[in-house]
């Protein structure tokens, strides 16, 4: 672990996140990283609890002079999104994350750097270590599976936590305070399909896509950048105008809540359509490049020659172009009452072909539930009528924005005192476990903020250091002002 992360100021906050991203943490294999954080608060003296589902808590009581305030949770969660380059050899099941600073950010070598939301259990951390820190009593709640599928918050147990404020430390630009957030549902779809043997007059291709930004598809699908599903769907459909295509393989995309950075697939079709499909394909190339060479500056789209196998039929391979380019990826619609906000899009997240079995995974993001069911069961009647079984799974709800929350009004005295400028007070489009936590133990007071995090879940992901800084110097502040009983 790089010893520059170490010497960034708070290095008490920075010294935590470099122990916490020593521990391999993937999303449902969290059993070192819960054990981690056990021995972590057994080694202050505390008391902790580990729920059924996971979850770990850890009290600390009131400093001197703080125990007549109101006692709050400080929750963040354990896992992180594990994203690689291709070209990076790295085993998120057995090694930490490979950190390094630059100027004013720090970054990992190649994969995710897991600061979503590394940075705010790193904090929790360093105020339960603290010896000098000003807080009211504590109850750090660290859940688990937050990334892909929030089953820690949808089942903490209900009567652990007595705290009636909640700090959520989950939000990635330091200018803003959340009081609301989208809920999701995962949109699955799977098929067989009979394979056929191609003769010696047809040839295989494979075509790549790779090099986009990715991204996290709550948070940046407001940024209209490139989806490599869509993308490779988009040129399979044009080379099928000129002959028949037929799918052998299809690999896009991996987690839901990631954009997909990179694609792959391998079809065949007759030799002596090849002039005339290449040539389509080549258009469909350049017509792509051109539409986003100001957003994807590293685009590639490449086709070689591959090695043949078995194919899907020509009705059944120009079926599944049809799905895909009818299944709606993007944003679906903004927020008719908050400016700039995201209400409703879906993410084409991940398709995979291999041996005649599909599946297609998307999530579909919503601030209102209405919108939601109504986007998805779009997506599901594209999918049924491509004869595909379909499945929604993993729904969780939104948060409600409440405008007149007392912990609002704090934080936002604060900032303003702090930095001579007032935040902005806004709602997300991400999954934020405010929604669930706030089913769990209604009555919550919830606010979220947090440092500028760019580009989670991609292994382009970074944090700023003077952001985390801003942070930290809030959080303190805002420790000191908790309300009284």
């Amino acid at each position: 672990m790089s010893k520059e992360v170490r010497e960034q100021e708070p290095q008490l906050l920075w010294n935590h996140f470099a122990d916490l991203n020593a521990v391999p943490r993937p999303s449902k294999k969290e059993e070192r990283v819960r054990a981690f954080m056990v021995a972590f608060g057994k080694s202050l003296d505390l008391e902790v609890i580990e729920d059924a589902i996971g979850n770990v808590i850890i009290r600390k009581p009131a400093t001197s002079g703080m125990e007549d305030r109101e006692s709050i949770i400080m929750q963040s969660h354990l896992d992180m999104v594990h994203q690689k380059n291709n070209d990076t050899d790295f085993d998120f099941l057995t090694q930490g994350i490979d950190m390094f600073v630059k100027g004013d950010i720090i970054k990992a070598r190649g994969t995710t750097l897991g600061a979503d939301n590394g940075i705010g259990v790193a904090a929790i951390m360093a105020v339960l270590s603290s010896k000098d820190i000003a807080h009211p009593a504590i109850e750090a709640l660290f859940t688990i599976d937050e990334e892909t599928g929030m089953t820690g918050a949808k089942e903490l147990d209900k009567t652990i936590l007595t705290s009636k404020i909640l700090l959520n430390l989950d939000t990635e630009e330091d200018d803003e305070i959340d009081i609301g957030c989208a809920g999701g549902v995962d949109v699955t779809a799977t098929k067989s399909y009979a394979l056929d043997t191609v003769s010696n007059e047809y040839v295989s291709k494979k075509i790549t896509v790779k090099g986009l930004n990715g991204g996290h598809s709550g948070m940046d699908i407001i940024k209209g950048l490139g989806n490599a599903n869509k993308m490779i769907t988009r040129l399979v459909d044009s080379m099928q105008k000129k002959g028949a295509v037929h799918f052998q393989s299809l690999n896009g995309g991996s987690l839901r809540n990631a954009i997909p950075r990179e694609a792959a697939a391998v079809v065949s079709f007759r030799e002596s359509d090849n002039d005339s499909i290449i040539k389509t394909f080549n258009n469909c190339k350049e017509a792509i490049l051109d539409e986003y060479k100001s957003l994807e500056e590293n685009l590639s789209i490449t086709i070689e020659a591959a090695d043949k196998g078995k194919v899907l039929t020509e009705s059944d391979s120009r079926d599944l172009v049809y799905c895909l380019l009818g299944i709606y990826n993007g944003v679906y619609r903004m927020s008719p009452d908050i400016d700039g906000l995201v209400e409703t899009s879906n993410n084409l997240a991940r398709v995979t072909l291999e041996n005649g079995e599909l599946q297609i995974a998307c999530l579909t993001r919503s601030s209102v539930k209405s919108s939601k069911t109504d986007l998805s069961s779009s997506i599901v009647a594209v999918m049924k009528l491509a004869k595909m079984e379909t499945k929604l799974s993993g729904n969780y709800p939104g948060w409600q924005p409440n405008a007149s929350s007392a912990m609002l009004d704090i934080t936002k005295a604060k900032y303003t005192e702090l930095f001579d400028h007032q935040p902005r007070v806004v709602a997300c489009h991400a999954g934020l476990e405010c929604g669930l936590l706030g089913e769990r133990y209604p009555g919550l007071d919830m606010i979220s903020f947090g440092p500028n995090i760019r580009r989670a879940h991609s292994p382009d992901e970074y944090v700023e250091i003077t952001s985390v800084q801003k942070f930290w110097k809030l959080l303190l502040e805002v420790l000191k002002e908790i309300p009284k009983t």
